[in-house]
């Protein structure tokens, strides 16, 4: 049964509610409403944001994780993606995306400038060669426009992190709705987060690196104030420290490795966050 969790205004703090929900499947978007879905595939990114006339992805899991990206879209008769958006080359966030390329209609591919070599991202290459696809990779900022949504990614400012260091290559993606602003920080590290400190505020957080602890969390949802927050994770990689920065701010926040799987949705003046468990 899924659990339905109260309204939050873009400028008030998020309450928990207890109002039951009956359906399991995701419902279709209504117009003038973006819902994001957070996909339960343990410690590993996939999302999906959709408005009535648009889709985008942001990262696919694991290898075999891209066919509930396929299955969630083609039951919704969706067969378009107008963005995926790759943000590293690592296994948990590139392995599923094949299966998106080969499956969709892909648009666009976004992705970070460096290289990674392994089954996964060899695996996506090959995809991409199969639909004639050639991504985009970031040294700058893109901004762009989708039925009523102003997206901007945000590409990383260096060309090296340091050695074995891919997760500061994220791809960080706001989006902004109406009154609500939605941050992807993929999975930015302290440098990473560093160079986003002064993206400004947001009334979601999608939280960097699996909630993993970094010295500079804290100091970061200072400066970016959500109200709310979602951590893509399972329970041994989400950081306690992660959690009590998060509780001492009253900043209400769920974990896919406690919730299942987690649905956003705003209507522009509110958020409202519906979860499996």
């Amino acid at each position: 049964m899924m659990k339905k969790i109260a309204a939050i205004a873009a400028a008030a703090v998020l309450a928990a509610g207890t109002a039951g929900c009956t359906k399991t499947e995701v419902e279709p978007v209504t117009h003038g409403e973006l819902a994001v879905t957070f996909f339960d595939v343990g410690k590993a990114d996939s999302m999906v944001i959709r408005t009535e006339n648009s889709t985008v992805v942001i990262d696919c899991g694991e290898k075999g994780d891209g066919k509930q990206i396929v299955n969630m879209l083609t039951e919704q008769d969706i067969d378009t993606v107008d963005y995926l958006i790759i943000t590293h080359y690592d296994k948990d966030h590139v392995g599923g995306a094949a299966k998106v390329i080969k499956d969709l209609d892909v648009k666009n591919v976004l992705a970070p400038d460096y290289e990674e070599n392994s089954d996964e991202v060899k695996k996506y290459n090959k995809a991409l060669t199969g639909k004639s696809i050639t991504p985009q990779l970031l040294t700058t900022d893109l901004s762009f426009e989708l039925d009523g949504a102003e997206y901007t990614v945000y590409a990383p400012k260096k060309d090296y992190y340091g050695e074995d260091n891919d997760n500061d290559f994220s791809l960080v993606t706001k989006v902004v709705h109406g009154e609500n602003t939605l941050l992807f920080t993929g999975d930015a590290m302290e440098q990473r987060l560093e160079e986003i400190m002064d993206i400004g505020p947001c009334t979601f957080l999608k939280l960097p690196y699996h909630g993993r602890k970094l010295d500079n969390f804290a100091q970061f949802i200072d400066a970016v104030k959500p109200k709310c927050a979602v951590a893509c994770t399972d329970e041994a990689e989400f950081s306690s420290s992660t959690q009590k920065a998060l509780s001492e701010r009253k900043i209400k926040y769920y974990a896919t490795c406690t919730n299942g799987r987690i649905d956003l949705t705003s209507n522009g003046k509110e958020i409202s966050i519906t979860t499996e468990r």
